[in-house]
């Protein structure tokens, strides 16, 4: 299994960490160059999570495209407010039947639409495509690995195994 994490902030930035933890390569997208080269050049975000080491398996990319390709599992970790804008671009680049996983927590104005919903409506994806990732947890804690609960919610149960196993390291079970 591959992962694109679509968002550098701290909390894509630590489920990628989870993810590689786990046995999961994962490629996170940066929309700022300067942010992927430094994650790239000192294996940490200094921007969002400095002194934080982050785990060789990961790699970091300002080319959607690029973290996109071949992945089966895609994480979506962007500003609520900016999903619809971000996912409409990238929609083109999403690979056919990967898992699609929001971390993103809230409603978009306007709309009234969760996060799941806009995923669907944009990407055009069936509910069982898409994955809820929510806590309670915060994103520093998992990132020193400290122990935390995660929930994860799909309509299909093979949906949360794939979240569950690509994410689950022996310090903690998230699941």
């Amino acid at each position: 299994m591959r992962a694109a994490v679509m968002g550098a902030g701290s909390w894509g930035t630590t489920f990628a960490q989870v993810l590689c933890d786990a046995g999961t390569p994962a490629v996170l997208w940066a929309r700022r160059a300067e942010l992927a080269g430094q994650i790239n050049a000192t294996g940490e975000n200094p921007a969002y999570l400095p002194g934080i080491t982050l785990p060789d398996a990961l790699r970091a990319t300002a080319d959607p495209a690029e973290a996109l390709d071949g992945a089966d599992l895609v994480v979506l970790a962007v500003p609520a407010q900016s999903l619809r804008e971000n996912l409409a671009a990238w929609a083109p680049l999403l690979p056919p039947g990967a898992l699609l996983v929001s971390l993103m927590k809230g409603i978009e104005r306007g709309t009234c639409n969760r996060m799941s919903e806009v995923i669907g409506q944009v990407a055009g994806a069936p509910a069982e495509r898409i994955a809820v990732v929510s806590g309670p947890n915060l994103a520093g804690e998992i990132a020193r690995r400290e122990h935390a609960a995660t929930v994860v919610a799909c309509t299909d149960g093979r949906g949360r195994e794939v979240v569950a196993v690509g994410a689950r390291t022996g310090r903690a079970a998230r699941r």
